[in-house]
């Protein structure tokens, strides 16, 4: 009797790791991705200025309401995100990947340990002529739970509350 007990416990357990390990290729293959774009009447310096003056984030940012921390590479920062319909919100610590001045902005926020879900953040500032930017903002999501999190992901329509005041901080200052 015991050693069914093992042997069923057994093939629970492969049966875990192939669906957790199933579940987590098909998000690398193919990621839970966001995405939102708008164009400022300013120079790609004065747009870095703006999206990396942590520091002012509580002034006008309505998605991450505080981060603290340095856009390094390899910096650790502490970001509050706001919460659903005025809910409590979110705090986490991501790593930053990449900051290129006036060019990119990239980290990744984790949900527990890697592999949960995964949230590669970014931030890409392009010259569409002088005095003009594009700024996107996006997000890949990927992680074993990303099937069963995408509503609770979906922010799409909070980066685009946070980048139109962006547009308007950075266009009202110059």
């Amino acid at each position: 009797m015991a050693v069914r007990i093992v042997r069923v416990a057994g093939i629970v357990v492969v049966a875990l790791v192939v669906v957790i390990g199933s579940l987590y290729g098909w998000t690398r293959i193919h990621p839970h991705k966001l995405r939102a774009e708008i164009e400022v009447n300013a120079s790609a310096a004065q747009v870095w200025q703006v999206l990396t003056d942590f520091q002012a984030y509580p002034e006008w940012n309505p998605f991450i309401l505080s981060a603290v921390g340095e856009p390094k590479k390899g910096a650790k920062l502490v970001n509050k995100l706001a919460g659903d319909d005025g809910g409590k919100g979110m705090t986490f610590k991501p790593t930053v990947l990449v900051a290129d001045p006036g060019h990119e902005l990239r980290w990744i926020g984790r949900f527990g340990v890697p592999g949960v879900v995964d949230g590669e953040h970014y931030f890409l500032i392009q010259e569409m002529g002088p005095g003009r930017v594009k700024l996107t903002q996006g997000e890949n999501f990927t992680g074993f739970l990303v099937p069963f999190a995408e509503s609770a992901i979906d922010v799409q329509d909070e980066f685009a509350a946070m980048n139109d005041a962006l547009k308007k901080r950075v266009e009202a200052a110059h």
